[in-house]
């Protein structure tokens, strides 16, 4: 019951603040329910429930629109070529691996998993930035590239259950933030105030994400399986 009803207020604030700031930045339609699905999608993934993936499709599919709409190629077709199917997969992959409360079970990394992970990142951020650049209207190639590898690394993760997906999406946040930063300075996009935002609250939510499944994924396997 308490968990109901904490489940409730939070999506009744974030509903609440999408509205407000939608009507503040004058973009509620898109703007508004980008950072609606953006709080509540986060916020279920910290709790381990699958209704994230739902939340999760339809953020993907405004996310592509708004980054096509500010010419990031790279991000507009990692949302929709790659984040909308992942979420699909993940959607299943945790109805599988799911507790009968409906709690996904959490995993944590090993060394050799780390490794590729950081290899897979860099590798994949330095190949894509160049394939960026060689489009000529293209914005902020190589954050671009970086920001979606290491998001797609994320997502991949989050589906897999791991714990560490939300150290992964904290360096995601940071190149992410970034490139809202510079193109919400630059006074040129209507999206920009809205994205964000949204880039600010995904980074404030993975940081109770990451302390949260590290210690629950620390409980789930000393337990007696």
């Amino acid at each position: 019951m308490h968990h109901s009803r904490k489940t409730l207020i939070i999506t009744l604030l974030s509903l609440l603040l999408s509205i407000v700031l939608g009507i503040l930045s004058h973009d509620v339609v898109l703007g508004g329910t980008i950072l609606f699905t953006s709080l509540t999608s986060a916020y279920f993934a910290t709790q381990g429930r699958r209704i994230q993936y739902i939340l999760g499709i339809i953020n993907y599919a405004l996310m592509g629109y708004a980054a096509f709409q500010n010419q990031l190629f790279g991000s507009a077709s990692f949302y929709i070529l790659t984040g909308v199917p992942l979420s699909l997969w993940g959607f299943w992959q945790w109805g599988k691996h799911s507790d009968a409360s409906g709690e996904v079970k959490r995993r944590k990394f090993t060394f050799k998993t780390s490794i590729i992970v950081v290899v897979g990142c860099i590798i994949g951020s330095l190949g894509v930035g160049y394939l960026l650049s060689l489009i000529p209207s293209q914005r902020l190639s190589w954050l671009d590239a970086a920001s979606n590898c290491v998001n797609l690394c994320g997502i991949i993760l989050m589906t897999m259950r791991y714990a560490e997906s939300w150290w992964i999406w904290l360096i995601n946040n940071t190149l992410d933030l970034s490139i809202w930063t510079i193109i919400l300075l630059g006074g040129t996009s209507a999206e920009a105030p809205m994205m964000f935002t949204s880039s600010v609250a995904y980074f404030l939510i993975n940081i109770y994400g990451a302390a949260k499944w590290w210690r629950e994924s620390k409980v789930q396997r000393k337990a007696p399986s």
